[in-house]
């Protein structure tokens, strides 16, 4: 299999060739459903195309707690076969189709009482790991353990002393989701997908009662395209009702948003050795280390507002301070957030009011002859969400289809990365840098590092940190748009990298520079270098804005203030 690149070039040919002929299968929507599901479908043989509005990830993809896990707080629904497939696919993901990406993390489960709790929270901890070992891919992390308050301290000292009595200690795995999803899109493409993002479908196309394809708008380069499909996946989670609308069709179920946000603080704002989950009074509250920082989530509330880019208000921000300082020694206050981002979560309609009761299972239906709708699911299970549409897809072609493969098909850099990560002193002499710089690059591009020491090796000014955001070289700006599908500075400063919520300016201090890197692979004249730092500058006073409001309505209307880069 040969490694796709996503430039420009790319792009533009992956829409010519979608268009030429008819295609068995178009994916609508780039998160991480939409890319599973397109790299299902060309695992199979199928001639498969994939488009995305605005960016891969740019919606709930990009927004999520960043954790790959079975959901421990589901045992306490009973929810039994949803833990399991998760923690499956947890498994999965750790030991073979991207290691590279996912990562072990611990958490510390701090006990309140006495007695009954350890034993109770206990058990669910215990058949939570067993469930994982039952999988038979649950071998790769540690088992729980229980700890005194003493020995808790120790390995969280941020605690307050009357905040436990004790705790527990278990293991689930973190990802960057958004480079997830780049990196499953990319997979999808080197297989043979055609996949385009900034790329809006603006109508369905039918015969008769028969979706046949769709009409798709190259919202970089003002064409439009007609892209004829045997079948059509509608795999756009929280936008489903609306693009369902288009065809006057809403389908079997409904879509709702709950909304989730998120706080990221510096590293030494919290001195402990392992993340936390705390108990709220509607879920959990999880502390979740991220390399040199901190995240902090999430809420839970009900969202009817603009979908594209949900506000954290001013509340949202205090509800998470309150609850996380209840147990720690030094409490956090707003000067210590350096990042704060709020996501969508799509679940669907029938079960409670309330957001937090709504199913997080996933559903697939056809609701009119050569149209797929997946919905609902979460982040950890999205293989196997975009097998079932797969699968449905197949009902409706008239060939002999092979079964799904995905579980066996690694993604792009996981190939040959222990060896590589074995051998990073080696890398990292021939290619004049720190190893910590080379053990950063692997954690985020496994075996494709050896593409970017290419790009260094040929211009040794990109093997230098960028000044205002120095976790990251400047050939990762570089190679976000030559191979990563990245079109505008947002793409780069806020999904690519995580530079928007890991630095106290938001990434504005970096945003000219990149502009300018990003310039000789995208072709920007210098106007459109100034046009992208404005647009960026704006969103971000427009979302300290939003984070200022009392609730959700104004904190909208300020973060609407700044307009899309490519209007929809």
């Amino acid at each position: 299999m040969r490694t796709a690149a996503m430039g420009p070039e790319q792009r533009a040919e992956a829409l010519a060739r979608m268009a030429e002929r008819e295609l068995d299968v178009l994916v609508i929507g780039g998160g991480v459903v939409g890319a599973g599901t397109a790299l299902d479908a060309v695992t199979r043989g199928l001639t498969t195309g994939l488009v995305e509005a605005r960016d891969w990830a740019s919606g709930t993809s990009s927004r999520s707690s960043k954790l790959i896990h079975g959901g421990l707080r589901y045992l306490e629904m009973l929810d039994f076969p949803l833990v399991r497939e998760a923690l499956k696919e947890r498994g999965l993901l750790l030991e073979r189709i991207a290691p590279h990406l996912v990562r072990p993390v611990p958490f510390l489960y701090p006990l309140r009482h006495r007695g009954w709790e350890r034993f109770y929270a206990g058990s669910g901890v215990a058949l939570y790991d067993t469930m994982a070992l039952s999988s038979g891919h649950g071998r790769g992390l540690p088992r729980h353990r229980h700890l005194t308050r003493g020995r808790a301290l120790r390995v969280a000292p941020c605690l307050r002393k009357d905040a436990l009595t004790g705790a527990l200690q278990y293991y689930d795995a973190q990802v960057d989701d958004a480079r997830y999803v780049a990196t499953l899109v990319r997979t999808a493409a080197s297989y043979g997908a055609h996949v385009a993002n900034r790329a809006r479908v603006t109508e369905f196309l039918r015969e008769g009662e028969r979706v046949v394809g769709v009409r798709v708008r190259d919202l970089e380069q003002n064409g439009t395209y007609e892209v004829r499909a045997k079948q059509v996946v509608n795999a756009t989670g929280v936008w489903t009702d609306d693009t369902q609308a288009m065809i006057a069709e809403r389908g079997q179920f409904h879509v709702r948003a709950s909304k989730g946000i998120h706080l990221v603080v510096p590293k030494d704002r919290i001195h402990s050795s392992t993340g936390l989950v705390l108990r709220t009074e509607t879920s959990v509250l999880f502390v979740i280390p991220w390399g040199r920082h901190w995240i902090i989530g999430t809420t839970d509330t009900a969202w009817d507002l603009d979908k594209a880019h949900p506000a954290a208000s001013s509340a949202d921000i205090d509800y998470l301070l309150d609850r996380v300082n209840a147990v720690l020694a030094v409490p956090l206050r707003r000067d210590d957030v350096q990042g704060v981002y709020a996501g969508l979560r799509p679940l669907l309609a029938g079960e409670s009011d309330a957001t937090s009761k709504l199913s997080r299972e996933h559903t697939v239906a056809h609701p009119v002859p050569g149209l797929v709708v997946v919905a609902g699911g979460k982040y950890t299970t999205y293989r196997v969400m975009a097998k079932d549409a797969v699968d449905e897809a197949v009902h409706g072609l008239d060939q002999r289809v092979a079964d799904c493969c995905t579980e066996e098909v690694r993604l792009v850099g996981a190939e040959g990365y222990h060896a590589l990560w074995n051998a990073r002193a080696r890398l990292a002499a021939r290619a004049g840098l720190h190893g910590a710089r080379v053990e950063h690059l692997l954690h985020r591009y496994g075996s494709l590092t050896e593409e970017l020491l290419d790009l260094i090796a040929a211009d040794p000014r990109l093997g230098e940190p960028l000044p205002a955001a120095d976790d990251y070289l400047k050939a990762e700006i570089v190679y976000a748009c030559s191979h990563e599908g990245a079109r505008h500075l947002e793409d780069v400063l806020t999904r690519r990298t995580r530079i928007s919520i890991e630095t106290f300016d938001r990434g504005t201090r970096s945003a000219r520079e990149c502009a300018e890197l990003m310039a000789g692979v995208l072709g920007w004249t210098p106007e459109q270098i100034e046009r992208e730092v404005e647009h960026y500058e704006k969103r971000v006073q427009a979302e300290r804005e939003s984070q200022t409001q009392p609730d959700d309505r104004t904190a909208d209307a300020a973060r609407l203030g700044a307009q899309d880069t490519v209007p929809l």
